[in-house]
Order: C-alpha cells, then structure tokens, then sequence
C-alpha cells in the first residue's frame, strides 16, 4: 500500500483580496503586505472579531511537503522549488496521487488543506481524474471524497472522535508526545 503524508503552506492572495476588498485602482497602490492586513481584517469584521484566518479560497498554496511511501522505500520532499508557480505545486501534488493512488494522511487535511486544494486547482483548471473518482471500480465505495472512506486520514479528525471541541493543534500534540513541535516559526508566518 502507497501512503502520502502531506502538510500544506499557504499565505493569503492578495491578488484575489486586491478584487474583492478595494477598488482595483486603490488596492494596486498599496503593498501585498497592506493587502493582505486588509483581508485579516476583513475576515475578522465577518466573523465578529472570532478569528482572523482566511477563508480557504483565499489562500495561495506556496507549499506542500510530504512523506511517500511506497512499498519498502520512503521518499521525505517538499513538492515544487522556491521558484515554482502555485499551480505547478499543485499539479505535481495531483500527479502523485494519479501516479501512486495513495491513502491520503494529514492533520486537519479535511477541514483546511485538501479544500483548499480543491479550490486553487479549480483556479487553475488543474484535472485531478484519480482524486475526484467516486463512481468506477472501487472507488465508489472507498475513495479520497467521502469522510468515512479510507482513502483519506485525517488524524486530528480521528483523534477527536470527529468533535470540533475535541480539536487540536498539531505543534501542541507533538510536543505532549515529547518532539519538539515548530521550531522558531508557526505555519501562518510563513
């Protein structure tokens, strides 16, 4: 059995925000930095100061490393270079799973990174035929939609016994079990 461990990295698109926030005139003037404060803000004004985290289509994928094992061989890589475009990150990601078809692991996979995915690929016009397989073969009953198929691991879901109270932070349940958790920088200073 292939496996894929994955973890995405992403920081705001502040192209996206430019259209949605200001005039498109206004927001050209000012930097990807004030952007991208206008969109925390924004964010926090719609959810009456609860969070500022970006909803999931405004977030650009900058990174995606994964563990691929594949029978007896274990492959550690962060997919894409420093200069690789997003789309080209995310094709790749979708190649592997084409390539591989392997159960998927993550923590909070479902609830952020695979739906974000899912929306910068449709950006994109990225095909991802394996992925959104739920009708042929064995697919229908086991495949990387569906939350109780085994395509899909999502350890912070299992862990919680799927109750969003129960939810935790990765950095938090790595250093209770004794690693170091983030060293020096949290994914959202990415």
């Amino acid at each position: 059995m292939n496996i894929l461990v994955f973890d995405i990295e992403t920081i705001p698109d502040v192209e996206m925000g430019r259209r949605l926030y200001g005039k498109h005139s206004e927001m050209e003037k000012i930097s990807d930095e004030e952007v991208a404060r206008v969109m925390f803000q924004q964010r926090n004004q719609e959810t009456d100061g609860k969070t500022e985290v970006i909803r999931h289509h405004l977030q650009k994928v900058i990174a995606i490393s994964a563990v691929l094992r594949t029978g007896e061989k274990l492959k550690v890589d962060s997919l894409g270079t420093i200069d690789s475009l997003e789309m080209e990150i995310i094709q790749q990601f979708f190649e592997t799973i084409q390539y591989y078809t392997p159960t998927l692991i993550s923590w909070n996979g479902g609830g952020f990174d695979l739906p974000v995915l899912h929306y910068r690929a449709l950006k994109h016009g990225i095909t991802a035929e394996r992925y959104w397989n739920n009708t042929q073969g064995n697919f229908r009953y086991n495949n990387y939609l569906n939350r109780f198929h085994e395509r899909h691991t999502d350890l912070m879901d299992v862990l919680a016994a799927y109750q969003p109270s129960a939810f935790a932070r990765l950095n938090e349940i790595a250093i209770m079990l004794g690693f170091p958790g983030k060293l020096g920088m949290s994914g959202d200073k990415v």
